[in-house]
């Protein structure tokens, strides 16, 4: 490997989230050390994935196949609707095993200083899907970011004259949280979402 290789390989992993120059050094270094184990098999399956992920034409989740498994997935609530910002937030939903709705991923959230204005998000579909199907309940999953509430603001206006149970997430302490080391906004907004206890 040249030089110019290696110091490209450390760039694009520099570029990748929580991964500075240092981390990508060292990343780089682990890679090149064990080329036949790890270097040549992470290199086939990035290429696999480049030719065979593709967002899904329904709901925006990412896939080998669209519509994606979760879209045709039969045994799944056809009448909710859970709207996320991004793919992660797919995955992390999944990963609790509650939700067995179906989902709409928005792409990101409306941000001013970013310059994302609703024509950037994947709103004109959430409209068209919302009004071709039956659904019951839209859950705005969104961040509890001002972004993330502007852009739940945005949806709920947009969706208003539509016949619809529109339901966001609960806000407030986690699990496992102890109060003295909380902000103030998740306090506050724990004590504004409060409900009788069973």
């Amino acid at each position: 490997m040249s030089e110019h290789a290696l110091d490209h390989l450390i760039k694009i992993l520099s570029s990748l989230p929580n991964l500075g120059p240092r981390s990508a050094r060292r990343v780089a270094l682990h890679i090149i050390q064990n080329k036949e184990t790890l270097m040549r098999p992470l290199a086939h399956t990035l290429l696999d994935a480049a030719d065979t992920i593709q967002s899904c034409l329904v709901c925006g989740n990412l896939d080998t196949q669209s519509p994606c498994h979760i879209c045709e997935d039969y045994k799944r609530n056809e009448s909710v609707l859970c709207i996320v910002a991004s793919v992660s937030d797919v995955w992390a939903i999944e990963r609790t095993g509650h939700y067995k709705g179906h989902y709409h991923v928005l792409g990101g959230v409306l941000s001013a200083i970013d310059g994302i204005a609703p024509k950037d998000l994947n709103l004109d579909r959430l409209k068209i899907r919302i009004q071709n199907q039956d659904f019951e309940e839209i859950i705005i999953a969104l961040s509890a970011t001002v972004d993330g509430q502007t852009t739940a603001h945005y949806i709920t206006d947009l969706l208003s004259d539509l016949n619809l149970t529109i339901t966001g997430l609960a806000r407030g302490i986690p699990m496992g949280g102890e109060l003295d080391f909380l902000d103030e906004g998740t306090i506050g907004t724990a004590f504004k979402s409060r409900k009788n206890v069973e």
